[in-house]
């Protein structure tokens, strides 16, 4: 393959190409071997996979993409939701909850029983830290979640269960676990570390063929690109944001009398920018 085919593999972990790969029917056969990567349900629980998109991706001139992620119902009608979630901010936990008590009650409707309420799993795919670890040399990439009594070592229920997995905690050498290949072939920047995944895994070997078909389409690129530029254009307006509330906090400092240097550490201003401003 061309070095340039090289530099313009679409990255899986951009939530635009994660949907496109893994919410397509054609693909369902590497959906079910992530899931089973991840999570302990029963073999046949993945017999009949149902893909449902409650977001929209919008494709008309002018309209702005939606959140997108990947929710399906298994056999036996649990619901699992994934989601990339490229920059970690500090409600995203709180935010994960919600989603998780939103699907619960969702399923109820008025007069029905509460048996009908059907297991919620939740995988969050983060491309940064969201979880502490005890152990800082060692890391652990995939943690699951549930209402569990940590005193008595019991578990309350699984109704709701939320699985994390974080790509920058990865360890450089595999683990010997399908879900570590997974998470590589997700977190991948490049055709040689996909080379590499591909070549210890097959169900992923095939994966890799897909992404390459993928990155190849037009429309698939387009949309891709309208994203960056939307996470692009997002970060810059927050910087402007943040860049003016720091001039307007100084400025009021100044106008107090506060020492330049005080100023400097208040507001992560420059000196020059602190002078100017005087």
């Amino acid at each position: 393959m061309g070095e340039e085919n090289k530099k313009n593999i679409l990255p899986v972990k951009s939530d635009v190409i994660f949907r496109l790969f893994f919410a397509d029917e054609r693909n369902v056969e590497f959906l079910i071997s992530f899931l089973q990567s991840a999570l302990d349900l029963p073999a046949d629980d993945y017999d009949e996979i149902e893909i449902a998109d409650p977001h929209l991706l919008r494709e008309y001139p002018g309209d702005k993409l939606g959140i997108i992620d990947v929710k399906l119902r298994t056999k036996t009608k649990k619901i699992i939701h994934i989601e990339i979630q490229l920059s970690v901010t500090p409600e995203l936990k709180n935010r994960i909850v919600f989603y998780e008590a939103k699907l619960i009650t969702e399923q109820i409707g008025s007069g029905d029983s509460y048996a009908a309420v059907n297991r919620v799993v939740s995988i969050v795919i983060a491309d940064g830290k969201l979880i502490k670890d005890k152990d800082k040399e060692n890391p652990c990439y995939h943690h699951r979640f549930t209402l569990y009594d940590r005193v008595a070592d019991v578990e309350f229920t699984d109704l709701l269960e939320v699985h994390t997995l974080e790509l920058m905690k990865l360890p450089p050498a595999a683990d010997g676990t399908a879900l570590y290949d997974w998470a590589k072939f997700i977190a991948a920047n490049s055709e040689e570390e996909l080379k590499v995944i591909a070549e210890r895994n097959q169900t992923v070997s095939r994966a890799v063929v897909k992404l390459r078909e993928l990155s190849a389409d037009e429309r698939a690129r387009d949309l891709y690109e309208r994203r960056e530029k939307e996470r692009r254009d997002t970060a810059m307006f927050l910087r402007d944001a943040e860049t003016s509330k720091a001039f307007a906090i100084a400025k009021n400092m100044l106008k107090r009398g506060r020492h330049i240097d005080e100023v400097m550490e208040d507001t992560g201003l420059t000196r020059e920018e602190v002078e100017g401003l005087r």
